[in-house]
């Protein structure tokens, strides 16, 4: 018996490029992505398109929380944010009645400002009472609640114009400024 040249085995690896392209569309395809969600703020412009304008101190709501997460509204320390939306809302509708507060409702400007150490959470949620005080004053002119009136249906032509005769005259003039 004549010995035969032993060839050694191998494994046939061609189809193995096509399995591993497979694998990795299906993890792409099947594999869900975390995106988490942000504030929706309308950023203010560049630097050199900013316009400066005379503010009168009578038409500012200021907002202040330090590094403790402590407030500081209109100058009086508060310990927290109950009473927050009557005092914008009367601030904001004061329409000069009382001198104390604003002119006008097109010029009443409500600035939040932190400070650096401040949490996110406590400026959310001072943001988020100033927002609902307008979101009722806009819903108590069309005659519904501030949740309605967030859920009308802009591209419905008979709530949107519900939803700008809310709007109308009564700008949500926020002011988020530099924290120190």
């Amino acid at each position: 018996m004549k010995p035969r040249s032993l060839k050694p085995e191998a494994i046939n690896t061609g189809s193995m490029a096509d399995i591993a392209f497979l694998l990795l569309i299906f993890f792409l395809v099947s594999t869900t992505i975390l995106q988490e969600q942000g504030l929706i703020l309308k950023l203010p412009p560049k630097p050199e398109e900013q316009n400066t304008a005379k503010i009168s101190e009578r038409n500012l709501f200021k907002i202040l929380i330090n590094s403790q997460n402590q407030y500081l509204i209109r100058g009086e320390i508060s310990p927290d944010l109950s009473g927050l939306r009557s005092q914008v809302k009367s601030f904001v509708m004061n329409r000069g009645a009382i001198p104390t507060l604003s002119d006008h409702p097109e010029k009443a400007i409500i600035s939040i400002k932190t400070n650096r150490g401040t949490e996110y959470q406590y400026f959310i949620e001072v943001l988020d009472e100033v927002k609902e005080a307008y979101y009722e004053l806009y819903g108590e002119r069309v005659g519904m609640t501030a949740e309605a009136y967030r859920q009308l249906d802009q591209r419905d032509p008979s709530e949107y114009q519900l939803y700008l005769q809310g709007k109308e005259g009564l700008p949500m003039n926020i002011s988020i400024a530099d924290p120190d």
